[in-house]
């Protein structure tokens, strides 16, 4: 297995507070919402709430690229809007991934907007190596889901206040 690890800074104009909550803690209810066209439901499977150990499963409707994957959470601070998980199961993971482990934080700007940094380390199967397509592929999912979460909160400013 190897592991390859990238790291991305989106910069928005939606609080860290309000980014955190809909993209972490509130996810099951505001990410179907925002990513209404791909997503049916997200619910915690194991465990309780967001919490360290607890498995979440986000199911796709049908047509979408995917059925489902599940993440288990590894770290959550709400205090200091942090959190790292790893993607442990799905046919998002395909021929390619043993898991993908996320390490984010959402740091507050100047304009009362944030910096969302994303490390992410790919594990592979066996020795395959990631192409470029496939990096960037992952990245502009990255970051396509925090501008869909971010025009979803700019539109609906009491969602997460």
């Amino acid at each position: 297995m190897g592991v390859k690890s990238f790291f991305h800074e989106i910069k928005t104009k939606v609080s860290p507070s309000r980014l955190f909550k809909a993209m972490i803690t509130e996810s099951h209810e505001v990410g179907p919402k925002f990513m209404s066209q791909y997503v049916k439901s997200i619910e915690t499977v194991e465990g309780h709430g967001v919490t360290p150990g607890c498995v979440m499963q986000t199911n796709f409707h049908d047509g979408a690229p995917f059925k489902y994957m599940k993440h288990r959470i590894d770290a959550v601070d709400p205090k200091n809007y942090v959190c790292k998980y790893t993607l442990i199961e799905g046919d998002v993971l395909g021929d390619k991934f043993e898991k993908i482990c996320y390490d984010i934080k959402f740091e507050g700007t100047d304009d009362g907007g944030c910096t969302i940094k994303v490390a992410i380390d790919y594990h592979t199967k066996g020795d395959l190596e990631l192409d470029d397509d496939d990096i960037k592929k992952g990245k502009d999912e990255t970051i396509g889901l925090y501008k869909a979460c971010e025009d979803y909160l700019t539109a609906n400013p009491n969602v997460c206040a």
